[in-house]
């Protein structure tokens, strides 16, 4: 039986503790001490919020990512003009039923105790769009008008401040803490023309985007929605781009990131046409002052990111890309993250800010073959689609090395079910990157999520100790439903036995899933991580056994 849990959401959040452990821990003095687990499925979020929260609980994710669409809520969104006298800043002003399906996200995810991450992506209603759209074209991020953008932020943020009451109603609806702002402005398909008009070899997307940011930052703070309180993120950038980004193609993420902090290649603030014609500050006294004039590029709770590999391991430093070509010097991959965090600490310095941003992860995962064919035969580049097994290996291994950076404070999996039933028509199963297939079959991938388990190193003498990381991603939740500390097993079997034993315990006592241990083991063979679900919860499995997946060893 589901039953309330209005006071959970505070204890969801990532405990900067370290882990109290049978085991004695691994030596990892700059590793994060924790990440927020997130996972997102727009299409079977908005189809079926309650069982789709529900698995996302039974993996243990704490925060569910929600792309939340402007035009789907906005009155009129396909007319040239909105209604008249429409206070966009008001969310009684919009139709009550436009809400509904959000309304029933966040107290599906409140009872469930689950963070909402709203990532207000975008999608302009017509009458928000800018001129000069081609014709025929029905791009819906063309020169959005930043001040609706922000009207509507503060409608929504108003909304889901905690205390408002919706018309008909008698209790607030609760209150949404995480935020992020628009959807890969770095893409042409999310916020065009990528290029200046006239002149497209000059970004212009970042002039774009500051202008919306600017206008979604003053809102949240205007509704009570600060980084004392909530986080606040901005960037949602796509990891890679184009040399030459024109009008719907991408930009490669750092560049779009200087021109967005208005300075050169070399990090030298624009002046004079570069500086007007990027939007920009064209003089020192400007310069001086845009700190100020732009609080969120350097008060925000952090930078998001979509580091997906594509079908490379995730500690993979491609140099050129080779489906372009082009230098991935200014890419934001997983495996070359350092150019992120660097060109950020970079562009505050520039104008005297010590900020050291974290980096959460909202967009990653593998795309897996089955159901896609691998190599793609629609693709000019050789593209090798990972058996769900590799995938499942890389899952892990991905998250092992974001947990060792200590800038990176989250970690996405996107999506939860392959989005189609594969047929030639959609291309095999289009982003098949889910924990399931479409038909709900689950993955090897599920099992990686869920009990994360990686060995650095695989290989030993004898008598010598082996790294073994790994999460219990659920344990949070039982922790919280039963009160007491959760336990997971970590066990091995001897070559060929298939007979495990359990050869240490881990002990969860708080919010953060993660352990980090050594163990000797005494011969060749296999480990996995065993957990059991809290009995008398039906919602956590019900006393339920589940295994991760497996991991050889070999000892000399």
């Amino acid at each position: 039986m589901r039953r309330p849990r209005s006071n959970l959401t505070p204890l969801l959040r990532v405990a900067a503790v370290a882990l109290a452990l049978v085991a004695l821990p691994a030596a990892r003095a700059a590793a994060s001490t924790g990440q927020t687990s997130i996972i997102q499925d727009d299409a079977r979020l908005d189809t079926n919020p309650a069982a789709t929260l529900a698995r996302a609980r039974l993996l243990g994710a704490n925060v569910i990512r929600v792309s939340v669409h402007w035009n789907w809520i906005a009155p009129l969104p396909n007319a040239r003009k909105p209604p008249r006298h429409f206070n966009a800043a008001d969310p009684g002003a919009y139709p009550a039923a436009r809400w509904g399906l959000w309304d029933t996200i966040v107290l599906e995810a409140h009872q469930d105790g689950i963070r909402v991450d709203f990532d207000l992506m975008g999608g302009a209603p017509r009458w928000a769009l800018g001129p000069g759209r081609p014709a025929g074209n029905t791009n819906q991020n063309w020169e959005p008008s930043a001040s609706a953008y922000g009207a509507f932020v503060h409608a929504i943020a108003t909304r889901y401040s905690g205390s408002y009451v919706p018309a008909g109603q008698s209790t607030p609806l609760p209150r949404v803490d995480f935020w992020t702002v628009w959807n890969e402005p770095d893409y042409g398909p999310s916020l065009a023309p990528q290029g200046v008009p006239g002149n497209l070899t000059v970004e212009n997307s970042p002039r774009m985007y500051r202008n919306l940011l600017g206008a979604a930052w003053r809102s949240l703070q205007g509704t009570g929605h600060s980084t004392s309180s909530d986080t606040i993120a901005f960037g949602e950038l796509a990891p890679r781009g184009e040399s030459y980004w024109g009008v719907f193609s991408g930009m490669k993420p750092l560049t779009f990131l200087r021109a967005l902090y208005c300075v050169d290649s070399r990090y030298r603030p624009l002046r004079g046409l570069a500086a007007r014609i990027r939007g920009c500050p064209d003089t020192s006294a400007g310069s001086r002052r845009f700190r100020s004039e732009n609080p969120a590029l350097f008060g925000a709770s952090g930078v998001s990111d979509h580091p997906y590999m594509r079908w490379y391991a995730p500690n993979h430093e491609l140099n050129p890309d080779p489906t372009n070509g082009s230098s991935t010097t200014d890419y934001s991959s997983l495996g070359v993250i350092g150019n992120l965090t660097s060109a950020l600490d970079r562009l505050q310095r520039v104008y005297g800010s010590r900020t050291r941003f974290p980096i959460y992860n909202t967009e990653f995962g593998y795309i897996t073959s089955p159901p896609k064919h691998s190599p793609d035969p629609t693709s000019s580049v050789r593209v090798l689609y990972l058996s769900p097994a590799t995938a499942a290996d890389y899952m892990n291994w991905a998250e092992y090395l974001s947990w060792r950076n200590p800038r990176i404070h989250s970690f996405e999996q996107y999506l939860l079910y392959d989005p189609y039933r594969p047929t030639r028509a959609n291309d095999w199963g289009g982003f098949a990157s889910g924990l399931l297939s479409f038909n709900g079959v689950q993955k090897a991938t599920y099992y990686a999520y869920r009990l994360p388990l990686y060995l650095p190193a695989t290989t030993t003498r004898h008598g010598r100790a082996l790294e073994v990381w790994g999460c219990v991603r659920p344990a949070g939740y039982g922790l919280l439903d039963t009160g007491s500390p959760q336990t997971a097993q970590i066990q091995f079997a001897p070559k060929r036995t298939g007979n495990y034993t359990t050869v240490q315990t881990v002990t969860i006592d708080s919010n953060n899933c993660y352990f980090d241990v050594h163990i000797t083991f005494p011969a060749s063979g296999t480990v996995r991580l065993a957990y059991t679900y809290p009995a008398g919860d039906a919602l956590l499995g019900n006393g339920v056994g589940v295994v991760s997946r497996t991991v050889p060893v070999t000892v000399h």
